[in-house]
């Protein structure tokens, strides 16, 4: 599944988007000027980490076309195919040398059981968050958006991410773009629908400024 796949929201999503537009009314703004939230998705798992490490810190153009080449590499997307691929294989995707030793390390974590991906979803939010932020290389940011993607979270927030903090400015007017703290404590309005309320904000960014926000392929 390369990089993510625009679809329709699911059932729940588009309640909870009735309801956070309830909360808080410049939402209820956002799907008529820049058109139905595409709901994007990645694979759960291993594949699905690899995804966003693959994107942190490069363009959203660069990392969907370092996937591409990426997950087209045999057993690249399952911890144990990923560490029969070579230093050639992996150069030749795009990828430099420090994500390939990341990914490694989380491939080992995987097959040792010190990452556990699949008992994600029996875990809450927070604990959820620690567990993936306690590997090495693995954020906060990186975290949740994880979770928000690959595990369909409704109530995540990355509060660290820019465009984010760029368009909650732009939509409420604010005189200035919030910083993490400030823009946690302005998302705590929107909880249980906080990742909804991400998610939107990106499609509002997206569209406001005709380029690629932090979900994007």
């Amino acid at each position: 599944m390369p990089g993510l796949n625009p679809q329709q929201p699911p059932a729940w999503a588009l309640e909870g988007i009735a309801a956070l537009c309830r909360l808080d009314a410049d939402f209820a703004r956002i799907e008529p000027a820049a058109g139905p939230l595409p709901w994007r998705s990645r694979p759960r798992g291993f594949g699905g980490l690899a995804r966003t490490i693959l994107g942190q810190q490069i363009s959203n153009q660069a990392a969907g076309a370092i996937w591409r080449r990426f997950s087209a590499l045999p057993g690249a997307l399952e911890p144990a195919g990923l560490l029969q691929l070579t230093d050639e294989q992996f150069r030749a995707a795009g990828l430099s040398r420090p994500k390939v030793a990341h990914l490694r390390g989380l491939a080992e974590a995987c097959l040792a059981g010190t990452l556990q991906l699949e008992a994600l979803s029996g875990m809450a939010d927070a604990v959820a968050i620690a567990h993936l932020s306690a590997q090495r290389g693995l954020g906060p940011w990186t975290a949740q958006v994880h979770l928000i993607f690959a595990e369909d979270r409704a109530d995540i927030f990355p509060y660290a991410d820019v465009a984010l903090a760029a368009a909650a400015q732009h939509l409420k007017g604010l005189p200035a773009r919030p910083g993490p703290k400030a823009l946690l404590a302005l998302s705590a309005a929107w909880s249980p629908w906080r990742s909804l309320a991400a998610r939107l904000l990106w499609h509002h960014w997206r569209h406001v400024t005709g380029r690629p926000a932090g979900e994007e392929a």
